[in-house]
């Protein structure tokens, strides 16, 4: 098994909110694929960023972050927001969570 953090872009803090969506290494992040994955780590209480979600798309891919053309990032904007909504509907969130969110910050953990 390898570690989360050896895929490009992903450091400690991705592959903690990966293990605790139950994702224990790299190559069950791989078979799973970004989006399922991306879910169940914000199923499991994971803060939403479009940054980490890039990160996670291009990093599978063995690209920086960075890397995405303006119409790439647009089709990845639109993935990550409906995976932010699905996670929403699964689990809503409670009331300081969602005053955090209305306000711009995000929920201390």
């Amino acid at each position: 098994m390898t570690e989360i953090r050896s895929i490009p872009n992903l450091g400690p803090a991705m592959q903690t909110a990966f293990e605790r969506a139950g994702i224990a290494s790299a190559e069950e992040l791989r078979e799973m694929g970004c989006d399922a994955a991306y879910l169940a780590a914000l199923k499991a209480g994971m803060i939403a960023h479009f940054a980490a979600y890039m990160s996670v798309r291009l990093g599978l891919q063995g690209r920086p972050w960075t890397d995405a053309a303006p119409a790439e990032k647009a089709e990845m904007r639109q993935r990550y927001e409906g995976l932010r909504a699905a996670a929403r509907d699964v689990a809503p969130p409670d009331e300081l969570t969602r005053f955090l969110d209305r306000i711009g910050l995000p929920p201390t953990t």
